[in-house]
Order: C-alpha cells, then sequence, then structure tokens
C-alpha cells in the first residue's frame, strides 16, 4: 500500500482540438482527457483520472482548459508540468500545474466560463488559419449581428440552443445565465465573445449559427427573443462547426483556486 499523501493537482492546458473527438474519453478515439490520463498514469505508475472544467466539442480549441486530478507521487509542479509537456502530443500544453485543495473540483466550483468564436470573413482562409476559425466569405449584415448579440445576456432558458445530450433523461434544468455576450469585427474575423456560468451541449455553436441566420435576414430580434422562452419547439438553428470555437478562460471564485497568472 502506497502511503504518501495524495495531492489534488490544478492543471490549466491549452489545446489544439482539430485532431481530437473532443474532450471526454471515447473507446478507440483520441481525445483530450485520453491523453492527459495516459500520461499521468506513466507519470504516477497507476491510472489516474482526469476532472475537466467541461466538455469541449470535436475540433474545438482551448486557450485555458482547466482540469484536476489527485496524484501521489511526490514530483514538483514545475517538473510536472515539463513531464507530461514532454509526453504529450504537441497539439496539447500544460500551461501550468499547482497543488490546490484536496477538494477542488473544476468543473463544480467554476462560476463562469468565456468562449470566443471567430469567424473569417475574407473571401480567402490563409491555410494556417483554416483549423482555428470558420470561414463564411458569403453576404451578412455584420451590423444587424452586432446588435443583436446582447439579446442573449440574461437568465434565459437556452433548451432551444443545445444539442440533445445523454444527460437529458435526468431532467436537469436548461436554464443558464449569460453574463455577457457581443460580437465585433476584428480585421478579417468577426469574433463572438460569451460569457455565461454554464453551458449546454453545442449552445455557443448554436447561439453563434442563429446569429448568423439573422445575419443573412432569416431571423430578427423578435424570433431571437420567441427561441429564448421555454416550451419553443424545435431548435434555434443550425450550430456552425467546432473548429472555430475556443474556450478562453474558466473563472473561479477568489478563495477557491487563484489559478495561474498566465502572460
Amino acid at each position: 500500500m502506497d502511503l504518501r499523501p495524495a495531492r489534488r493537482i490544478r492543471l490549466t492546458i491549452a489545446y489544439d482540438g482539430a485532431d481530437f473527438s473532443g474532450w471526454q474519453v471515447q473507446p478507440g478515439l483520441l481525445t483530450i482527457q485520453g491523453e492527459l490520463e495516459r500520461v499521468l498514469a506513466l507519470i504516477e505508475g497507476a491510472p489516474v483520472a482526469v476532472a475537466g472544467s467541461g466538455r469541449t466539442d470535436a475540433g474545438v480549441h482551448a486557450d485555458a482548459q482547466v482540469a484536476a486530478c489527485t496524484l501521489q507521487n511526490p514530483i514538483p509542479e514545475p517538473n510536472l508540468r515539463m513531464a507530461m509537456n514532454r509526453l504529450l502530443p504537441r497539439s496539447i500544453r500544460v500551461l501550468d500545474a499547482r497543488e490546490v485543495h484536496a477538494g477542488f473540483h473544476p468543473r463544480f466550483d467554476a462560476v463562469a466560463k468565456l468562449y470566443e468564436y471567430r469567424i473569417w470573413r475574407d473571401e480567402i482562409c490563409p491555410p494556417l488559419r483554416r483549423f482555428g476559425v470558420y470561414h463564411y466569405p458569403y453576404p451578412l449584415d455584420e451590423a444587424r449581428m452586432i446588435a443583436l448579440a446582447p439579446l442573449y445576456e440574461g437568465e434565459h432558458d437556452f433548451s432551444a440552443f443545445a444539442a440533445a445530450d445523454e444527460k437529458d433523461a435526468l431532467g436537469h434544468s436548461k436554464v443558464r445565465r449569460i453574463f455577457s455576450s457581443r460580437l465585433a469585427r476584428e480585421g478579417s474575423e468577426l469574433v463572438y465573445r460569451v460569457r455565461g456560468s454554464g453551458f449546454l451541449k453545442h449552445m455557443v455553436r448554436m447561439l453563434t449559427g442563429a446569429l448568423i441566420e439573422a445575419g443573412k435576414g432569416n431571423l430578427d430580434a423578435a424570433a431571437l427573443r420567441t427561441r429564448l422562452t421555454p416550451g419553443f419547439p424545435g431548435k434555434a438553428g443550425p450550430a456552425v462547426p467546432g473548429r472555430g470555437l475556443h474556450l478562453v478562460r474558466v473563472d473561479y471564485p477568489p478563495g477557491v483556486d487563484p489559478g495561474p497568472v498566465l502572460a
């Protein structure tokens, strides 16, 4: 029996999701969680379970995903970070590893997440950008989209903006609070930034898809508001591809876990 004290380790991770089938472990598929658990098992000499702040979809990227695991290996945190990065594929990088209190959970302790969805608007998308943006060079009323984006703010039932999920049978509420919802043109990109208390499956992709439908002239403010009411039949609109979505940041209350200071 290993009598070394267990340590709870908080990991801040960046990844290019293009080659992965999302965050969550899936048999026979390459996933972010699966790769983290693989290399941690090599370091620990035993299986290690990794919990994440949320499940990003296939192709989705992260600038600062938060995860946690429990280790008995006494390896110092800077050495753990270096060892993991040596063993991980180059498309996944551990930015920070630090010991936190034993009860820390990256999902349940989080108070907000910030996502960006990036739409490349020029006729030609540079090859090196193609996996990080959704290339949409077709006509859109961008001013209309920018004006409508804040309608998502506040507490709403986002059932119409959620894909079917295996957890639906549990009957959990699909009410979420959006703290900020803004769309802006930045050079060749339209960037949608949304920060909320939590997000349903495909929710950000469907929020963005509905804004694109508005830009195409298919939805107005009244139609968008209707899709935020309980009992709306069907879905709000198509989900845009995962490749344009980036998890930028996960926020925690002061005192729960300060997190790293990232450049």
